[in-house]
């Protein structure tokens, strides 16, 4: 017998924790020209493999068969899976099918500049997207434009093709990213504890990027305004530095589109607006725009009729010219977008330290980010609350822990922390998160009331909203409160009969009228820690 495993045999890869390091590179203009001409053939394979893709699935999702597969009730899940991954095999829909599609797709002058590991990559990622629309979760994929092109290539291990390489000590400990012949200097930073740490690790792949640069004339950059940075996947942890202390307390979070509710256990309770700090800069950025808008028109009186309105472009019109002065001024508005989405990660990053500083277990709801984008675009926009919990899940993974999701089987109401603190002989309410399920035209909108006891006391102190418009417009009043300039109506509310409540007075208000809480209870009817009964919260 040969001592060849087979695939029952074979022990499974084990998933070691992965974390990236992002060093800049010193490139020349001679390698940045080489680097532009991989780069296209990339974009071009991409959309090669994209198209070939969106080809099998607009066949996939035209057979009979889909349609049969899409009727069977989600509860036969092996009935319903199976149908669909027979449809995906007999159109050659996966991701094994696709890298040997780009087999056939890598040929010619492509091949000169793309290796099959880096294609496989690039098919894979073609796949991912996809997928996204055969699961419904995309409407259409988005093919890479040449002034768009690509921004990443990567690749799938460090011993063939891009590759990082990194001296030993007595050779200077240098650093290289190797790519066909090209031989990139990485810019290493030996006091650095962060980078040291990094790469004393394992490399499992090295991820080339291009960033754009404010001009030319940026420090590092090439004549078309470029930067170009390497990330290395690195096997283990990602450095803790000693001025960030992890907490042992539990804390629930209650996230807006601009607002968020910290609710320790012990700790005060206080509501903080997500990038507080930050600075727009709306009139420079206005004024740009409308620049560009009149550069744009000066350089391209052909596609306006003779009332400024863009005419209706064909499959053969003529293309866009675009000015020296306009790719001048598209770059200082985009520094200035850059900046300002720089700077609002790194208020992100405050806020999460300080949160993790309290308690390593994090309680969050399960929220529809896009559906805030669609109703609060501008709001979501600017403070960006998904981006935050995705920071904060990822530094909770490096240290751990992962914010956990409530659930709750009810719609109307979510208790999401309720608990009792023992405050000597008495016990006082600590920190109750009430969020109320507010129905809208396009998203679920929680408006919650944060209820905290300060220290010594046993009276409760609803948090206000600091900045009007915030939380559904309440201006100074609580969240919750009647008293917000914008009406809303609790779901079937409006449903009330009318022999029980008057017109101008719905359900909503009658239930804010309960003044009935735990604490008002005898001590033998509730126990600290107790989660029996959901707390109601007294009028503002």
């Amino acid at each position: 017998m040969g001592t060849q495993q087979t695939k029952e045999n074979k022990h499974p890869k084990q998933q070691t924790p992965t974390f990236l390091l992002e060093l800049p590179l010193a490139v020349n203009q001679g390698q940045a020209c080489r680097l532009r001409a991989h780069f296209e053939a990339a974009r071009q394979l991409y959309n090669a493999i994209l198209s070939e893709g969106n080809r099998r699935l607009r066949q996939m999702r035209s057979d009979a068969a889909w349609q049969a597969a899409r009727a069977i009730p989600r509860t036969h899940k092996q009935e319903r899976a199976a149908a669909f991954s027979a449809l995906r095999q007999q159109y050659g829909f996966s991701e094994a099918a696709l890298h040997e599609a780009v087999k056939g797709l890598r040929v010619g002058w492509i091949a000169e500049h793309i290796e099959a590991v880096l294609a496989q990559t690039l098919a894979t990622r073609a796949y991912r997207a996809l997928n996204r629309v055969c699961l419904g979760q995309a409407r259409r994929v988005r093919f890479k434009s040449r002034g768009r092109g690509l921004s990443s290539i990567e690749n799938k291990r460090n011993d063939t093709g891009l590759r990082f390489v990194l001296q030993q000590p007595e050779e200077g400990k240098a650093g290289f990213l190797l790519w066909k012949d090209e031989q990139l200097a990485a810019l290493i930073d030996g006091k650095d504890p962060v980078v040291t740490h990094g790469l004393a690790q394992r490399i499992k792949y090295a991820r080339l990027i291009r960033r754009p640069a404010s001009s030319p004339r940026a420090q590092g950059a090439d004549v078309t305004s470029s930067r170009y940075f390497v990330q290395l996947a690195l096997e283990g942890t990602a450095y803790h530095k000693a001025k960030h202390p992890v907490g042992t307390d539990v804390v629930g979070l209650d996230v807006g589109p601009s607002t968020v509710a910290i609710v320790p256990r012990v700790a005060p309770a206080r509501l903080e607006v997500l990038a507080e700090q930050l600075a727009p800069q709306e009139k420079q950025i206005r004024r740009l725009q409308r620049q560009m808008d009149r550069q744009r028109r000066a350089a391209n009186l052909e596609h306006y009729d003779e009332q400024g309105r863009p005419k209706k472009r064909g499959k053969g019109s003529a293309p866009w010219k675009r000015s020296k002065g306009y790719e001048a001024t598209r770059r200082r508005k985009a520094s200035k977008e850059r900046m300002l989405a720089a700077h609002r990660k790194s208020l992100h990053g405050r806020m999460v330290h300080e949160i993790v500083r309290v308690g390593n277990t994090i309680f969050t709801e399960k929220l529809s980010y896009k559906g805030w984008q669609k109703r609060y675009g501008k709001s979501v926009g600017l403070r960006a609350p998904g981006m935050f919990i995705d920071q904060l899940r990822r530094t909770g993974a490096a240290h751990g822990r992962h914010p956990a999701r409530s659930s709750h089987p009810q719609h109307q109401t979510v208790t999401v922390l309720p608990w009792l603190r023992q405050d000597g002989e008495k016990a006082v309410v600590a920190a109750v998160s009430s969020v109320r399920l507010w129905r809208g035209a396009s998203a679920t909108r929680p408006l919650l009331r944060v209820s905290g006891g300060l220290p010594g006391s046993s009276r409760l102190h609803a948090l206000v909203c600091p900045v009007r418009a915030v939380l559904g417009r309440c201006g100074c009043a609580p969240a919750d409160s009647i008293r917000a300039s914008c009406s809303t109506r609790e779901r079937g509310a409006g449903l009330a009969p009318k022999l029980w409540y008057s017109q101008s007075r719905s359900a909503s208000v009658s239930k804010s009228e309960r003044t009935t809480t735990r604490a008002s209870f005898s001590a033998s009817a509730r126990q600290a820690g107790s989660v029996d009964r959901t707390l109601g919260t007294p009028r503002a």
